[in-house]
Parts: C-alpha cells; structure tokens; sequence
C-alpha cells in the first residue's frame, strides 16, 4: 500500500472560502467586544455586604466575620448613584463598594424594590463615570447580549452572547411578576447579580438578576426601561408606590356556562377568599367568595393580573370594580390604599 502524505500549507485550498470569509467577522465580533469592555469598564462596581447572607449572593465568610455576600452594580449618575439588585443588598448592615481603579467607599442605601428585585445605593466621590441606558423597546432576539460583573467575587468579568427572548415573566422574591424580562444566553454566576446586561454600544438594555440553576444559558435581566423607571421612583421616594385592596385571593376557573351567560372571554378570575378590614383601603362591599373579573375596565383573570392593575395611580382613587356574584355580574366601587 503507498501512502501519501499531505502537506498543510497554511493556505485555505479554496480561494474566498469559509475561513477567509469569516475572518474579518471574526475580528469585528471581538472588535466590538473590547470597545464595550473598555468603554463600560470604570462604570462597573462590586458591592461587599455585611449581615445576613441573601439567596444569590455569593458568600464570603471568614473566620469571626458575619455572614456577607457579594454582587455587581453599575454607576448611573457622576454624583454616585449606583443600580444593583435588590437581593444583593437585602438585609445588609454594610454596604462597601469597590471600583476598578482600586478605590472603596461606603455606600448608602437609597432604596429598593423587591417587586422588581431592583435596589439603588449612592456612593460619594470623584470622578465617577456613568453608564446610559439604552431604550429596551428597541431591543431585538438575536442581537449581542454583554454582561459584566463580578461572578464569585472575581471583579471585572466580561462575558457575550446574545439576547434569546423577550417579554418574558419572572417571579421576585415578593411573589409579584416582574414583566418585561430579558432573556440572554450570555452566562451568568452568583455574583453576576445587579450587573449590567448592554448592547453593543456599550448602553444598558438590563440589568441581570436571574439564573436557572440547572439549564444552561438561560439567564434574566430586568429590562432597562423598566430599571430606569423604578430607580427614579427610588432616588426621589426612597420607595415605589403600589395599590393594595387588603384582600386574598386565588385563581378559579370559570365555567363555560358563567363565561356566556355574563360575556366574558377570560377562562378564570380571581376568587376572594378574605377581605381584611385595616382602613388602609376601602374593600367593605367585596364579600369573600365574589370572583373578580375585571378592575377598572381592566380584565383580571389572575392574582398577577391584580397586582399589575395596582398601580400608584390607584392609589386613593375610586375603582370600579366587576365580581361575580352568585355567578352574576355585579359592579362594585373599591379605593386602594398603599402597599407598606
């Protein structure tokens, strides 16, 4: 048997083939990543906190020291305002921030929302450089997801990918919804927390909190949109502002029989299984058992539809409500207090 043996010249055998084609790709890829990396890169932090350890957070105890955690966050604002999740900063005593120029403050915190799992603190000094945000409505599936932070601790972590999905739900540690996730392949590690998620022009499209443990690449970031909308609630009230009716309820379903007989489209609504009498909202004409079905010409068929509905604008404000009653139509009036 002859053998024959191949020389490998170190020169693509076709002429415009895949590898030359994509070599220039190649480069613009990684171009654009360093350019973001540089241009983000002063206004990425890592948070320490002291007190009790939250779920997320990666943990960082040492002999005689309290149970402490550690995340991201980023600067939004010169005069030190910082994003982060709230979980990373729940519970904590101190909150100490390093930025990559070797510099530590202690930062205040200003507020959080835990609906959101959104938390902004401040710190005070120099030179402190901003990161924008971009418009998150103008995000599209497919386009490249960068996130960085300070996964297990270690500061500074770039990592790519791009945006898999939009408009996507998740549930906060509160137990409400948080609408308008991002989903991105772009991984993600406890202390990749309160980090931001940005484009490839280096702005801010979310800010990541969120990993299913056992898939991989499936990672959440809270929409930019809706980032910048809590956190300047949170810089002017320390707090964002929610309706509250003082009841509990739960989902059921309806019958197709209810359904037609009282013209509605939605498979289930909300039954009332209590109502409490706490002055805090006027709920006095919901009895328990009414099945709510629509709040303010609004359709409810879930608790999660409810809590979207209550929003800062209800608050105080005389609602029409629609219940079933006896399985019949019934419009009542509610005013919603303010959750605390």
């Amino acid at each position: 048997m002859e053998l024959q043996f191949v020389t490998d010249t170190g020169v693509d055998p076709i002429p415009g083939g895949i590898a030359g084609q994509d070599a220039p790709l190649l480069d613009a890829y990684s171009n654009t990543v360093v350019n973001v990396a540089k241009k983000v890169s002063q206004s990425i932090v890592q948070i320490k906190v002291s007190g009790r350890a939250k779920e997320g957070t990666q943990p960082t105890r040492g002999r005689g020291q309290q149970d402490g955690g550690t995340g991201s966050g980023f600067l939004i604002s010169s005069d030190g305002y910082v994003i982060t999740n709230n979980h990373v900063v729940a519970g904590a005593t101190k909150i100490e921030v390093a930025l990559p120029d070797g510099r530590d403050f202690m930062a205040t915190l200003i507020g959080r929302d835990p609906a959101t799992d959104i938390a902004v603190i401040k710190i005070y000094g120099e030179g402190l450089k901003a990161i924008r945000f971009a418009d998150s409505k103008q995000v599209q599936v497919g386009q490249i997801a960068i996130a960085v932070g300070n996964p297990y601790g270690f500061q500074y972590s770039v990592t790519a990918g791009v945006v898999s999905a939009l408009g996507r739900t998740l549930r906060s540690e509160s137990g409400r919804l948080i609408d308008d996730v991002i989903q991105t392949d772009a991984s993600l590690n406890p202390g990749n927390s309160g980090g931001p998620l940005v484009n490839s022009q280096g702005d801010v499209i979310g800010v990541n909190t969120a990993v299913i443990l056992p898939a991989q690449g499936i990672c959440f970031a809270v929409s930019s949109n809706l980032t910048a909308l809590v956190a300047g609630k949170l810089i002017m009230h320390g707090r964002v502002r929610r309706g509250y009716l003082g009841i509990s309820g739960q989902l059921i379903n309806l019958t197709e029989r209810i359904k037609q007989y009282n013209h509605l489209n939605a498979k289930t609504g909300v039954i009332v299984v209590s109502t409490e009498a706490d002055g805090v909202s006027y709920n006095s004409e919901l009895q328990p058992g009414d099945i709510i079905v629509e709040f303010n010409q609004q359709a409810v068929a879930s608790v999660d539809d409810l809590h979207r509905l209550l929003t800062e604008e209800t608050i105080g404000q005389r609602i029409s409500m629609t219940v079933l009653r006896d399985n019949l139509r019934q419009s009542i009036v509610v005013i919603p207090g303010e959750v605390r």
